[in-house]
């Protein structure tokens, strides 16, 4: 019995030890409600954390794109590590291959490729560029408007010998823009003797007393194109599109053409020639078959610009320019603005209609020094950097600043000649999709004449198409071109296109 009732006592203890266990859960349920207050925290924490790591992916995307899209100078040094005899690389790609290899390589980068475009940063900033083994060479900014770079020993002076020579060996032909005497313009050009009436006569076709588009595209350029120039077209031309009907009056057309002319215009109502120039030059061929220094030359041009190789492999030749005593050439663009009446020369076999006028559509210009000057012979930018740019702004105090033989002291940037040393510019500016845009109008530039000494320079220009579309035709007509034919000899000959391009 005892035993029974000590059993019984222990089971009430024992439930009276199990009857308090609520209050055991109280504290549970506080530390429960700790732990989510913390939960809290965390989860306010992760979010920040996730919040900054987005941000962070999405900049690297953004430099991955921009890397992508604007190829730094540390790109142009990985392609110079990955082959390290920059000559013996490109020749890998300059001799014939197979037909059916050449063929995609041009067309596929006719469709895929970009234009870049160097980074200037600022005026005076020089940035490392690597275009010949075991050596860095300098590029510094000489403007932003236009795009101008200075490269010092972008070749040796044996190369620029060598070049001189092969010019030499070549022969070397007057320019065809001379500058004339008075006699001669009188004599030899009665078309410079028209008067504005008679002018807004001869391109008035159907005589209706108005001038239209088409009219004035039709007759704008004479054989020797000395009587209305790209720069004059283009400014009748927007003034006419400025009208709301499109035409132009008699006395529209004086207030235009007259503004057109600007210095060109003397006081007896004759024209001068707006672009006159006064040496020697001729073209040499850089393709395959010609001479190992004008490959190297091509080749640095193709590191430097950092284009693809079709674009440059499919341009002019290179001209070389000898200025003797009192030579010299007025400012001008080497480019031409774009109309849907005109054309570019390099890629006219492309088109399927004939355009009205043929202009020369050049990217990029690079200039190489081949010899020093003792004086003078400096190359001019008379509106460098320039705030604006109005071509009226060009005549100042009666002077015409593109005369280089009298106001090639007043140019704001004028380069020097020194043997070796490379200039690059850019003739347009960027359309912002990674092509051709607009003319740059900065890119104005001349030589001033030669006072003691001679001077020899060349020049390297890539043609390219305001028209992406004419462009990528152009090449894949010339890689057909390349499929057809056979054999060295007339490989090479598929190779030339100085045919098809013209000298300003």
């Amino acid at each position: 019995m005892e035993d029974m009732q000590e059993d019984f006592i222990q089971q009430e203890e024992s439930s009276g030890d199990d009857s308090p266990s609520l209050p055991f859960k109280s504290p549970f349920r506080s530390t429960r409600l700790h732990i989510q207050r913390s939960n809290v925290c965390s989860r306010a924490y992760f979010v920040v954390v996730m919040v900054f790591f987005h941000v962070y992916i999405l900049n690297v995307i953004a430099l991955l794109l921009y890397v992508h899209y604007n190829n730094g100078p540390g790109d142009l040094v990985s392609k110079d590590v990955a082959s390290p005899e920059p000559v013996s690389d490109s020749e890998s790609r300059l001799p014939h291959p197979a037909p059916t290899s050449r063929e995609p390589h041009v067309e596929d980068s006719s469709q895929s490729f970009s234009l870049n475009r160097l980074e200037g940063i600022r005026v005076g900033y020089v940035q490392q560029v690597s275009l010949v083994p075991d050596r860095a060479h300098e590029m510094k900014t000489l403007s932003l408007k236009p795009l101008l770079f200075e490269i010092p020993g972008f070749l040796s002076e044996e190369e620029c010998r060598v070049v001189v020579q092969l010019a030499q060996l070549k022969g070397l032909m007057e320019s065809q823009t001379q500058a004339l005497s008075q006699g001669q313009e009188e004599s030899n050009q009665p078309l410079l003797s028209l008067s504005t009436e008679e002018v807004f006569s001869l391109l008035d076709l159907n005589q209706d007393g108005f001038l239209q588009k088409h009219e004035i595209v039709t007759h704008s350029r004479s054989l020797d194109g000395t009587w209305l120039s790209p720069g004059n077209l283009r400014q009748i031309l927007t003034s006419l599109e400025a009208r709301p009907t499109r035409m132009l009056t008699l006395e529209n057309f004086k207030q235009v053409y007259d503004v057109s002319q600007g210095p060109e215009r003397q006081q007896s109502g004759k024209l001068q020639n707006q672009f006159k120039q006064r040496n020697k030059h001729t073209w040499l061929y850089q393709g395959l078959g010609s001479h190992h220094v004008l490959h190297t030359l091509r080749n640095r041009v193709i590191s430097l610009t950092r284009l693809p190789s079709a674009l440059v492999e499919l341009s002019e030749p290179l001209q070389v320019i000898r200025y003797e005593q009192g030579d010299f050439s007025n400012a001008h663009h080497d480019s031409s603005p774009s109309y849907s009446q005109t054309t570019c020369a390099h890629t006219q076999l492309a088109g399927n209609t004939s355009a009205l006028t043929e202009v020369s559509c050049r990217y990029v210009t690079v200039l190489f020094y081949l010899s020093s000057v003792e004086e003078a012979g400096e190359t001019t930018f008379p509106v460098a950097d320039n705030r604006t740019y109005e071509e009226q702004a060009l005549v100042q105090d009666g002077v015409d600043l593109t005369d280089t033989q009298e106001t090639c002291g007043r140019g704001n940037l004028k380069i020097k000649p020194t043997v070796g040393t490379a200039l690059l510019w850019y003739n347009h500016l960027s359309d912002g999709r990674g092509w051709m845009g607009e003319l740059d109008e900065y890119s104005l530039h001349g030589d001033c004449p030669v006072r003691r000494g001679v001077k020899w320079v060349a020049k390297s220009w890539v043609n390219v198409d305001p028209d992406q579309q004419m462009q990528a035709r152009y090449q894949r007509l010339v890689a057909r071109r390349h499929q057809s034919r056979s054999g060295m000899e007339e490989h090479n000959q598929a190779l030339s296109h100085s045919e098809l391009h013209q000298d300003l």
